[in-house]
């Protein structure tokens, strides 16, 4: 969070993400690679307003679904952020953290960070790292998903089946939470918080350059969804709430009840 930092961040990588600012000949579509782990926490504090406070409150807003005796999951974790925040926060009886992601060089360093947390909390909730395709993932009933920007980096098509099958492993009365990058039908409006994004990038110290080679790399890959159609398909997978909590520009999340 802005203006302190918690003990198990000294392990994260302090390293500025300069990947984009040399001309590139070609800019190659983008992977979740070593290079990209080694930059990836000041990559996603400069590229996505709001996401500091997203993390931290997914863990809040966790504490109030999470059942005793339960998974929770964090799906496309990453560097393992959403999963430190369920743990500092979450304190139900006899739960565990499944963290799964496709990438080995993010696991292998989510890996790193959570024994780091390990060393600075005490009587945190048991973790176990992943590697895996969370499409092909068996999900044991659970209590609590975490879907943190990972559901724009899925095929359109693959999408309604990966939430109908975490939809049938929620336990009642739990949740999902889900993060995206928001398109909007209306292009003045799109074209309105596209142009703010792009502000927030430059007032984060990219340039020209980097936001327009990143943009390149990521377009093919990244394909978000406007806030109408994660409502539609979250109730065709069979939610029966869908409720926006949070909204920064064109980067929001949702809470999902069975």
């Amino acid at each position: 969070m802005p203006g302190f930092t918690r003990p198990a961040e000294n392990a994260v990588s302090k390293q500025a993400d300069r990947l984009f600012a040399q001309p590139l000949a070609q800019v190659p579509d983008f992977v979740f690679n070593e290079d990209v782990v080694r930059v990836f926490p000041d990559m996603i504090k400069r590229s996505v307003p709001g996401y500091p406070t997203i993390v931290e409150n997914i863990g809040v807003l966790a504490g109030q679904f999470a059942q005793p005796h339960s998974i929770l999951y964090d799906l496309g974790s990453s560097l393992g952020a959403v999963t430190q925040a369920l743990r500092r926060h979450v304190q139900i009886a006899d739960c565990r953290v499944i963290a799964v992601d496709n990438s080995p060089a993010m696991v292998e360093r989510s890996r790193e960070y959570l024994h780091a947390q390990d060393s600075m909390f005490q009587e945190l909730l048991p973790v176990e790292v992943i590697e895996a395709d969370i499409l092909s993932l068996d999900l044991q009933p659970t209590s609590l998903v975490a879907l943190n920007f990972t559901l724009q980096f899925i095929q359109p098509e693959q999408r309604l089946t990966l939430l109908t099958r975490i939809r049938q492993a929620l336990l009642p009365g739990g949740a999902l939470i889900l993060s995206e990058k928001l398109r909007f039908a209306d292009q003045a409006q799109h074209n309105l918080l596209n142009e703010l994004h792009i502000a927030f990038k430059r007032a984060n110290g990219y340039s020209e350059l980097e936001i327009a080679q990143k943009r390149s790399a990521i377009e093919k890959v990244m394909l978000p969804d406007s806030l109408e159609q994660h409502r539609e398909r979250l109730l065709e997978a069979g939610f029966s709430q869908v409720v926006p909590w949070f909204q920064c520009l064109n980067f929001a999340s949702l809470v999902a009840l069975p």
